[in-house]
Formats: structure tokens, sequence, C-alpha cells
């Protein structure tokens, strides 16, 4: 399995502990992944074409939004 690289979003709060500059993000199995290095809270967002395979009965549980 390859090294993942996880690289830093420059400006952004984290939405629990609201520190800036604390995100980092990366993909897993085509799913981003936003996690918070000082407080350990994680946000996953599928992407497009994940998302349209999910079937009309499922719900979404968040969409992250960096701002």
């Amino acid at each position: 399995m390859a090294a993942t690289r996880k690289r830093f979003i420059a400006g952004a709060v984290c939405p629990e502990c609201k520190a800036l500059d604390t995100l980092r993000l990366w993909q897993e199995d085509q799913v981003e992944v936003v996690e918070c290095v000082k407080c350990g809270h994680q946000k996953r967002q599928t992407d497009e074409q994940v998302a349209k395979h999910v079937r009309g009965d499922e719900q979404v549980i968040g969409i992250f939004d960096p701002k």
C-alpha cells in the first residue's frame, strides 16, 4: 500500500476547536478526509463519482466546507 500524502489547508479554521491552520487533507479510497491535528475532529466527503452510486433512500451525513 502506497503512503498517502497529507497536506495542510492554509488559512482554514477548524469548525470544532476554531484553531487556525490545523486542518490537513488526504484521500482514502476516493474519499476526502479532513482532520484537525489539534483536536482530532474529522470530516469525510466522497467525490462526485462515488456520490452518484448512493441509493436514493440513503442520507448524506455532511458535506465538508472549508470556509
